[in-house]
């Protein structure tokens, strides 16, 4: 087998792996918080836990960045898996929100192994594949976020949230140990210019490719996460009543995962034919729509199934920015182009959940899931305004390396 190949079967089941830990903690905080006797502005307290870990990982990344073009992707993936590990045991002993709040800075600050996995992905994988790679990376996280909150939820209902806090600490430790030993990263180049995250900033902002995948970044994380504080007690208004509302949680949180699965590879080979730009474009319109018509629903049944749809089409959009970072950087900044993505990931995971928690305490749910859909909306306006630009300065790239 080819090593790229075997890379990105192994990252694949890395990723699936700490994508399903990630799943089994973060999406029943909202409900753990209950169970710990946060009754009062569970909302708010939400949308902080959620919106910290991001708030860190916007400071961190750039630094992280800098190292894996230094000392190189892998021992980064490797870093993060450990600091997970040691984070999600840490979680199960947990009593009051304010320790939650701590380890959730903890985990922003040191993790990284998804971005991580991506950035060796892009480089050590032929050009002509890496759309359909970089979906499979795309499809892996999605598969964890299937297993994650089914087995989370479950894992909740039968022996509580604590247990399965501490199997998600497990998880991530068996993910890292299969990178350390089967992952080979081959195309690495120490980077030569000594780091600065001042330098990088200005190297990006030079490169306004570059520039404009951040910003779609930015809002697109951000229109996504304002749901994530406020969806499990959704699904309790829903269901009407806040019996087996984890294993509820779980099953609604999946859809989404389920279609990426199902659908992000396709996308990826199209990409890879297309180009990424138009991909990114058919994602951010249909996820924009069929976000805004989540609201339409009012039994569960019905919101489960739209939100199933949207996330067939959302599911490009991850990975067709994630492409156009690697067309648009030289190999060399590519770890440092990836930590800047990641920061931009971060700032919209910080401002999404707090407007989500926001929103969803003052006004109606509903209102939540309009903002979301009109945010993917505003972002694929942009990248329509901006196509031609990304296509011709790849064109001159391609050209230029020949």
């Amino acid at each position: 087998m080819l090593r790229w190949k075997r890379n990105l079967w192994v990252l694949w089941i890395g990723v699936f792996f700490t994508s399903a830990s990630f799943s089994m903690v973060i999406p029943f905080l909202p409900i753990f918080l209950l169970q710990i006797g946060v009754h009062d502005h569970t909302e708010m307290w939400s949308g902080l836990l959620f919106g910290s870990a991001f708030f860190a990982g916007a400071l961190a990344s750039p630094f992280w960045g800098s190292m894996a073009d230094k000392y190189g992707r892998k021992p980064m993936i490797i870093r993060a898996g450990f600091a997970l590990f040691v984070i999600y045991t840490l979680m199960a002993f947990v009593t009051n929100p304010y320790e939650i709040l701590v380890l959730r800075i903890l985990q922003g600050l040191l993790s990284g192994f998804i971005p991580g996995a991506i950035a060796l992905i892009g480089t050590n994988t032929p050009n002509e594949k890496v759309g359909y790679a970089l979906s499979m990376i795309s499809s892996a996280s999605a598969s964890g976020g299937i297993v994650g909150p089914l087995l989370g939820g479950g894992m909740a209902e039968l022996v509580g949230n604590r247990w399965a806090f501490a199997s998600a600490g497990i998880i991530v430790f068996f993910a890292t140990i299969l990178i350390i030993f089967l992952v080979t990263e081959e195309n690495f180049k120490p980077s030569k210019k000594r780091g600065s995250v001042k330098n990088d900033f200005k190297t990006a902002l030079d490169n306004r490719p570059l520039m404009l995948v951040l910003i779609l970044t930015v809002i697109t994380a951000c229109s996504v996460l304002t749901i994530e504080p406020v969806l499990p007690l959704y699904i309790v208004k829903l269901s009407g009543s806040a019996d087996n509302t984890s294993f509820l949680a779980g099953i609604v949180f999946s859809l989404p995962g389920i279609a990426s699965a199902l659908f992000a590879p396709l996308w990826g080979k199209w990409a890879d034919k297309v180009g990424f730009q138009k991909v990114l474009f058919i994602g951010l319109l249909g996820g924009g729509i069929f976000t805004i018509g989540q609201v339409l629903f009012t039994h569960l049944w019905g919101f489960s199934l739209i939100r199933f749809v949207s996330g067939i089409f959302f599911c490009a959009v991850f990975p067709a920015l994630n492409g156009l970072v690697v067309k648009s950087t030289t190999e060399d900044f590519r770890g440092r182009a990836f930590g800047l993505n990641q920061t931009a990931t971060q700032i919209g995971g910080v401002t999404g959940p707090l407007i989500g928690g926001l929103i969803g305490g003052i006004f109606p749910v509903q209102s939540v899931f309009i903002l979301t859909g009109l945010l993917l909306l505003v972002a694929m306006v942009m990248a329509y305004w901006n196509s031609n630009e990304l296509n011709s300065t790849l064109k001159r790239k391609a050209v230029s390396s020949k």
